[in-house]
């Protein structure tokens, strides 16, 4: 390993700090079926999948996968698989705010949990950056070969 992959694992720990902290705090409002968290996500995003009786499912499922990565990227023997699930349920964040029916700023504070949803996917890419290595060998051991990856 070299001193710059030590380097970028050591900044890795604030970016997973991070990542679990803002993945836990968000859970007291997705969990108690908060109104804020209802009326102005779940609820709509249910209603535009045609779905409107899921709401609670599709809210209880989303809060499942973000405490499964607030976990699993605070170890360091998981953290990666906890960076790689931060970027896709983060980029799903980003797509229903941008593209779906809850837009860029739901709560009219200029647009906190987006710019949140922003920073959160860009701290699982750095720790999929910093856990390259890892990420490369294990889609090696699938038969996947990554740009980058190293001849065996």
């Amino acid at each position: 390993m070299t001193r710059t992959d030590r380097i970028l694992r050591l900044l890795a720990w604030p970016a997973a700090i991070w990542i679990a902290y803002e993945l836990s705090w968000y859970q007291q409002y997705k969990l108690t079926g908060h109104p804020g968290s209802v009326d102005f996500i779940f609820q709509p995003l249910a209603d535009w999948f045609g779905i409107p009786a899921y709401e609670k499912p599709f809210r209880l499922g989303v809060a499942g996968m973000e405490i499964l990565a607030a976990i699993l990227v605070l170890l360091p023997w998981t953290r990666v698989w906890g960076g790689l699930l931060t970027i896709g349920i983060m980029s799903g964040a980003i797509f229903f705010h941008a593209i779906g029916p809850i837009g860029i700023d739901p709560y009219g504070d200029g647009g906190k949990l987006f710019k949140e949803a922003i920073f959160t996917w860009a701290m699982g890419v750095f720790i999929a950056i910093a856990h390259r290595q890892e990420i490369l060998a294990m889609a090696a051991r699938f038969g996947v070969r990554l740009p980058g990856a190293r001849a065996a």
